[in-house]
């Protein structure tokens, strides 16, 4: 295992001795009085670097910037930001292998996760660069006659960005490279967790951004609290807040957002469910199981957090996972032998414990027991056990979303049944089935069948490719990022009317004579 966090912030241009902190484009630092805060790697507990957290001062130069920019950015033809964001998708796979070990090392996902959030940049870089060109309207027949009608989207302005820590660099990509070629300027504000991998990409950007000589604003990073979000969410000057993290988080967003009539795009919690049918092939099943149940140590929103599993092949499914469980290897993930590596630090250790506990008092039946790991190479204090039980879907703890590798079993008779249950929980994000049976894929597809934003056939919950639109319903806020049409919402729809005739005929036939 070849690491060494030193020199990969240099190559990427992180000064660990300063704090660092962005206000929009090249300008770095921070006004005075600004808190200080230490960032802790979860792999191994130590201090990789501080970072000064922004102030009200340092937002409103961010805003500023953002709203200087927008007026220069939005006049370049979309083909012309679309050839910006594609040197901004071949710089960063320039800087893939070691800012992918940034991401696994400030987050804790696996390396392999790691390298695979900055290659879900990259793509959706390439993504943005064809949607460039095709931002497209819709052309109607008027009745009045020598009239056309059209529709035409425009740019909404400045774009604010709040995303977690699961997904520090990937979330943020999604949405600023589609905001950027709809001619958009963008402030991000990353998880407080790891700023570090938000400093590195916007390093990376502004490199680019300065060789084509585009307005620093076009790119603001500000690192703060739960305030800095607070602001965003009540700024009439950020028409469109783009936010990912919690239910309650996204609550909080959408009511600060709607009381001054803007607009929300919100990506929140999922409580996702395979289903494994009696027809399933099941070493399938296992594979898509297992890692989403334990991929990112279950803190991605589309991990599989429950099984409902056919009566019929229960019994020996439930064994397939014993035993594969047995073979999960947990550990720093910089090393790629490692299955799973830790949460991202204690506060989440505690809500996994607690989550254990409340399941066991509501009479969950652990198969695999669960636990902190301690002892060499658990230093950090934030390694965990996967671990599974046997729960009935109506338990409190089970219809909440814990972000730590607990797998709920449930068992189910009828495929009618087992929609329902996947269907019984506040959240509607991801859904999957399990089957060789074509007539229980298409009713799972259908109408009567899963009600969350995504369902498979065959694969698991989690791994979504950009192509497709990203997003749930229910409680998962109902947002749409990535793929499709996502792009309209980061755009303001506008439908023309032209008259080339001499005389102005009203519609509906209404005559108005003077």
């Amino acid at each position: 295992m070849n690491f060494n966090i030193s020199t990969i912030l240099e190559r990427l241009h992180i000064n660990a001795k300063n704090d660092a902190f962005s206000i929009g484009g090249s300008t770095w630092g921070s006004s005075a009085g600004a808190t200080v805060k230490k960032i802790t790697s979860p792999v191994d507990g130590k201090v990789i670097a501080s970072v000064k957290m922004a102030t009200t001062a340092n937002y409103e130069q961010a805003v500023n910037a953002a709203q200087q920019a927008f007026t220069v950015w939005r006049t370049m033809p979309a083909p012309k930001r679309g050839e910006i964001v594609r040197q901004v998708g071949d710089a960063l796979r320039k800087y893939k292998d070691d800012l992918g070990r940034l991401v696994s090392y400030e987050m804790g996902k696996s390396l392999q996760e790691g390298w695979g959030e900055v290659q879900e940049m990259i793509d959706i870089c390439d993504f943005a660069v064809g949607q460039s060109r095709q931002l497209y309207g819709l052309t109607m027949h008027s009745e009045r006659t020598q009239h056309r009608m059209y529709e035409q989207y425009h740019p909404l302005g400045v774009v604010g960005i709040i995303s977690a820590f699961n997904f520090p660099v990937a979330v943020w990509s999604w949405n600023a490279a589609l905001a950027w070629v709809c001619g958009n300027t963008c402030i991000w504000k990353p998880s407080e967790k790891t700023p570090l991998t938000a400093i590195a990409c916007q390093h990376i950007v502004q490199e680019v951004f300065k060789q084509n000589n585009i307005p620093d604003g076009v790119s603001c990073l500000v690192i703060g609290d739960r305030e800095v979000g607070e602001l965003m969410a009540n700024d009439a000057r950020v028409p469109l807040v783009s936010a990912t993290g919690s239910t309650r988080m996204g609550k909080a967003v959408a009511t600060a957002v709607a009381g001054r009539l803007g607009r929300s795009l919100l990506e929140l919690g999922g409580n996702n469910a395979i289903i494994i049918t009696e027809d399933a092939n099941l070493d399938m099943a296992l594979i898509g199981a297992v890692f989403g149940a334990v991929g990112t140590a279950g803190q991605r929103c589309t991990t599989t957090r429950r099984l409902i599993i056919h009566e019929s092949v229960y019994e020996s499914f439930k064994q397939k996972l014993v035993k594969a469980y047995a073979q999960i290897r947990i550990g720093n993930p910089l090393d790629e032998h490692n299955h799973m590596g830790p949460l991202i630090d204690a506060d989440a250790v505690k809500l996994y414990l607690d989550a254990i506990v409340k399941c066991k008092n509501e009479g969950g039946k652990f198969v695999v027991k669960g636990g902190k790991l301690e002892g060499a190479g658990y230093e950090s204090g934030c390694y965990v056990k996967p671990c599974i039980a046997e729960v009935e879907n109506s338990f409190a703890i089970v219809q909440h979303e814990t972000f730590a590798p607990i797998l709920y079993l449930i068992k189910y008779k009828t495929l009618d049944e087992a929609i329902a249950l996947q269907n019984g929980v506040p959240q509607g994000l991801s859904s999957a089935i399990m089957t060789n049976n074509l007539r229980q894929a298409e009713q799972f597809l259908s109408y009567a069948g899963s009600d969350c934003g995504i369902a498979n056939v065959n694969i698991g919950t989690s791994g979504a490719e950009i192509g497709g639109a990203f997003g749930g319903e229910k409680e998962t806020g109902g947002g749409r990022e990535s793929g499709s049409d996502a792009w309209k919402v980061y755009m303001r729809r506008q439908t023309n009317t032209i008259n080339y005739s001499t005389t102005l005929p009203l519609a509906q036939g209404i005559k108005f004579d003077l």
